[in-house]
């Protein structure tokens, strides 16, 4: 696919999603935000793709947050009472980070600054591994604009509610070994490893069969501020579409009491 600002590449059942713009750290414009909400959709939609890494072109960000052009002419855009509106109804100003209805793998390779809705957009990931050069921060706050992109949803998810009103609050930065401690990033590596790492571990990912992976992730994400019986229904529901449906339990447990690899399709259902 060719976007403006975007590569967007697919290989052996891997997409990786660049944001393509060094020039200004891959800072998000209102073009961006349209060309990412596209990509995502594309990935979530494509059979042959399995997991998506996400990381950001040149080696200094991976993405520094939104465009404050776009956020400096907002009166320009629309006006105030549209831009309400629209915050309801779009999918996110800084990508597809209002839906929650992508259940592949995703990984973010974070190379550099993950600012403001840089953060955001990371968080929208499964998995994140930070390059040792990485820093995370919600520095909007300097500006007095508000975290839109699922800021305040997503990251006490991810390390608690104290570590994140912390970040949220403060707006401080922090490195990525910080980052590991407070389980914001799953690993740390050297800078130059960072793609070779990612890249294994998604390749290790599309070794594994895909639709119990995706409907695992569909039961945690769904389950996600509801009761204990509720996730136990949703859970079962899962159980139910997967398994019973497919019958793929069957052939993964005969396979495992015959010791041979298991007959999945191509897409490990």
């Amino acid at each position: 696919m060719n976007y403006k600002y975007l590569l967007y590449e697919k290989e052996d059942h891997i997409v990786t999603i660049t944001i393509n713009r060094p020039e200004v750290r891959n800072c998000i414009n209102h073009e961006t935000n349209l060309e990412l909400q596209h990509a995502w959709k594309a990935f979530r939609d494509d059979d042959d793709a399995f997991v998506a890494v996400f990381t950001g072109a040149g080696d200094k960000a991976f993405s520094a947050g939104w465009d404050l052009n776009d956020a400096a002419a907002l009166t320009e855009m629309g006006g105030y009472d549209k831009f309400r509106v629209d915050c309801h109804n779009v999918e996110g100003y800084c990508g597809y980070t209002k839906k929650f209805d992508i259940y592949k793998p995703i990984i973010a390779a974070v190379n550099g600054y993950a600012f403001a809705a840089g953060l955001e957009s990371c968080l929208l990931a499964d998995i994140r591994i930070a390059s040792d050069r990485a820093q995370f921060g919600a520095t909007e706050r300097r500006w007095n604009i508000v975290a839109g992109d699922g800021l305040c949803v997503r990251l006490p998810i991810v390390v608690g509610y104290a570590r994140a009103m912390e970040l949220i609050i403060t707006g401080k930065r922090i490195d990525a070994m910080e980052a590991y401690r407070i389980g914001l990033a799953n690993e740390v590596v050297p800078h130059d490893q960072l793609m070779d790492r990612t890249m294994e571990l998604a390749r290790s990912i599309c070794e594994l069969p895909q639709g119990s992976i995706r409907v695992d992730k569909e039961t945690v994400v769904r389950g996600v501020g509801r009761t204990v019986e509720e996730r136990t229904f949703i859970e079962t529901e899962g159980i139910y579409s997967m398994i019973i449906r497919s019958g793929s339990h069957n052939e993964g447990a005969q396979a495992f009491l015959d010791k041979r690899k298991p007959d999945f399709d191509e897409h490990g259902v």
